[in-house]
């Protein structure tokens, strides 16, 4: 069956845990869509695992809208949420609900995503109110990472760690239907997760979070340029993927490749009449 916002809603009231898996392309969201992933995440991530930048910042609205639409493709039963880029909600509320409403009208998103917490609340309450639902992130948002330093755990003082808690409960008033946690100190998470009545979805979070997202090239081991502490490697589909490119080009070398089972025919008949 189709997995919706309700789908998330009752998933929290049963104390049912929620899965997400990031995907960014027709084939691969298909075949995590079959496997029975509770949601399909369009993550700006697409911007260092698929089109090889250092960080999200550069990824466009039209970046976002291409892969989406690829995604609701494949995705039939996943409830899939697009992320909404740098600078595609932050100038401004208009901003906010125009861009997210092309990620539903364009992109065909069942949901949209976006950064920031108490200060971003009006945005998701003006979202939320042209009828798009909202799943916000807070903690380490990597669009912020220019004002971060880097790639850092967030919450680890108390006033840090007060300020994601106020964070998590004005994205539920402002009308949030879930929310991502990342990089958060797992005690901390878990209070949040006890405090809100709308799921958290972990990243780095610990087990106390009412779901979990991972980046799929990360969990399969096809993403080596640098590999999270809260990343499970399930395989290492990056080695065999490589394994099985240098056995073509080594088939192809040699001659052995392509064999006669992977060629057609032609009549003698048509071959002699030929010239």
């Amino acid at each position: 069956m189709k997995k919706t916002v309700a789908t998330f809603k009752s998933a929290k009231e049963n104390g049912e845990k929620l899965t997400m898996l990031t995907a960014y392309d027709y084939s691969t969201a298909k075949l995590i869509d079959e496997a029975g992933v509770d949601s399909i995440l369009v993550g700006d991530s697409l911007g260092m695992v698929m089109l090889g930048y250092e960080d999200t910042v550069s990824v466009t609205m039209e970046d976002m809208i291409h892969h989406t639409k690829a995604v609701t493709r494949g995705a039939k039963n996943a409830l899939v949420v697009a992320d909404m880029p740098f600078m595609s909600y932050q100038t401004s509320v208009y901003d906010a609900v125009v861009n997210a409403g092309r990620l539903l009208k364009e992109g065909r998103a069942q949901a949209v995503k976006l950064e920031g917490g108490q200060e971003f609340c009006e945005h998701i309450a003006a979202i939320v109110k042209a009828s798009i639902p909202v799943v916000a992130h807070i903690g380490m948002t990597p669009q912020s990472i220019n004002a971060y330093g880097g790639f850092k755990v967030q919450g680890k003082s108390v006033e840090a760690a007060n300020k994601i808690i106020e964070d998590a409960k004005a994205v539920e008033k402002a009308g949030a239907f879930a929310v991502v946690l990342e990089c958060v100190p797992a005690k901390l998470a878990e209070i949040i997760s006890k405090t809100v009545s709308i799921p958290t979805i972990g990243i780095g979070a610990g087990a106390g979070c009412d779901g979990q997202v991972l980046v799929y090239q990360d969990m399969l081991g096809m993403y080596s340029d640098f590999t999270p502490k809260f990343v499970k490697k399930y395989c290492s589909l990056g080695e065999t993927m490589t394994a099985a490119f240098k056995g073509y080009i080594e088939d192809v070398k040699n001659g052995s490749f392509p064999e006669e089972k992977h060629t057609f025919t032609i009549a003698d008949d048509v071959l002699s009449k030929l010239y």
